[in-house]
């Protein structure tokens, strides 16, 4: 069953060539050429993955992804002006999963399509009740994570991850006390030889540890090593 790929951007240009590009690829798009048509969309029929720029007038992307938040986890890649690090960090912190500046090589952006979306039907195989073998819950003191269910429980409070947030929390929680660097992180949830700047880590960090003291205010189980990388403490507090 082919993916289906949501398109969201004003220029028509991109949405053509793009759309081209991913249906030479086998995949379904679908284009809108402003958020509130998309987000409308996506509360009746969720696509697999979204590719949104972030400049659009009236509702901007931004926003879109804040409210495709409020009810959906679907990965997100966000287009972004050319140097403009404010955008992607602001996209990342809010849950995206991705992003690429502008201009952009449509080679990459089905790159990382592609490794977005094989993470996650992994992810629904494995979940599957005809899975031959279910992945063991990860369990490190408050926390639990079952990668087969992609559920996080943090002291008895569900806690909601992207794909991309979730392969970095198991990565650091599979081996309690060991630092992590970037790179290790970035093989960890980007499973192509995709290019991605360390920055993308530092962001997504943020995001998980925003996401658990929402539900925990004191929470502080990962820990950053300044200019070595993270490490989970599975006791959940330092002295």
């Amino acid at each position: 069953m082919s993916h289906v790929i949501a398109l969201v951007d004003d220029d028509r240009n991109i949405l053509t060539s793009v759309s081209i590009a991913l249906q030479a690829e086998g995949f379904i798009t679908r284009v809108y050429t402003d958020a509130a048509s998309a987000l409308k969309a996506f509360s009746d029929n969720m696509p697999d993955l979204g590719v949104f720029d972030i400049k659009m007038p009236q509702m901007d992307g931004m926003e879109l992804l804040r409210r495709l938040r409020e009810f959906s986890a679907m990965p997100v890649i966000f287009l972004t002006s050319k140097d403009d690090e404010l955008d992607e960090a602001l996209g990342l912190a809010m849950g995206a999963d991705d992003y690429i500046s502008k201009p952009f090589s449509q080679r990459l952006l089905l790159a990382r399509i592609k490794a977005i979306l094989r993470r996650q039907d992994l992810a629904r195989s494995e979940a599957a009740p005809n899975a031959q073998e279910e992945q063991e819950l990860i369990v490190r003191g408050r926390l639990s994570m079952d990668p087969a269910r992609h559920k996080v429980v943090w002291d008895g409070k569900d806690v909601t991850l992207t794909v991309t947030e979730f392969l970095i929390l198991q990565a650091l929680a599979q081996r309690p006390g060991v630092v992590k660097n970037r790179n290790q992180l970035l093989d960890a949830a980007y499973q192509e030889d995709v290019y991605v700047d360390d920055r993308t880590i530092d962001s997504h960090i943020k995001r998980i540890r925003r996401k658990f003291r929402a539900v925990d205010p004191d929470f502080d189980a990962i820990e950053t090593l300044y200019g070595v990388g993270y490490r989970f403490e599975e006791a959940g507090e330092r002295a």
